[in-house]
């Protein structure tokens, strides 16, 4: 099986993301992107944080604190896990900036 990077489109508050994964990651970039999208949703829902950027920061901070306790709860080193936050950063950085280069049609600008 090839590792080589394959293109998988998954949708987050509405819009459409290509991402980047090895084939092996695909599975877990989906569910990583359900979750966000339900946390996103449900910030959404309470009406008190209004755009998507600021939305998505929430989410964000949300889901790091929800990791921080559960590292805490475990004991974890947070140095093995900075590898694997940096490529998730990296990945909502690209996204970000692909939603930044859509019109409002959802058409790349």
């Amino acid at each position: 099986m090839s590792d080589e990077p394959i293109q998988v489109n998954i949708r987050i508050l509405d819009k459409d993301y290509r991402i980047a994964c090895a084939p092996h990651e695909e599975d877990g970039l989906r569910e990583s992107a359900r979750m966000l999208d339900g946390k996103m949703r449900e910030i959404r829902k309470t009406g008190r944080v209004i755009g998507t950027d600021r939305i998505a920061v929430m989410a964000a901070l949300n889901i790091a604190h929800d990791l921080f306790q559960l590292q805490k709860a475990r004991g974890v080193d947070s140095g093995e896990l900075d590898p694997r936050l940096a490529l998730l950063q990296e990945r909502v950085a690209q996204a970000l900036a692909g939603e930044q280069a859509l019109d409002a049609s959802g058409e790349r600008v």
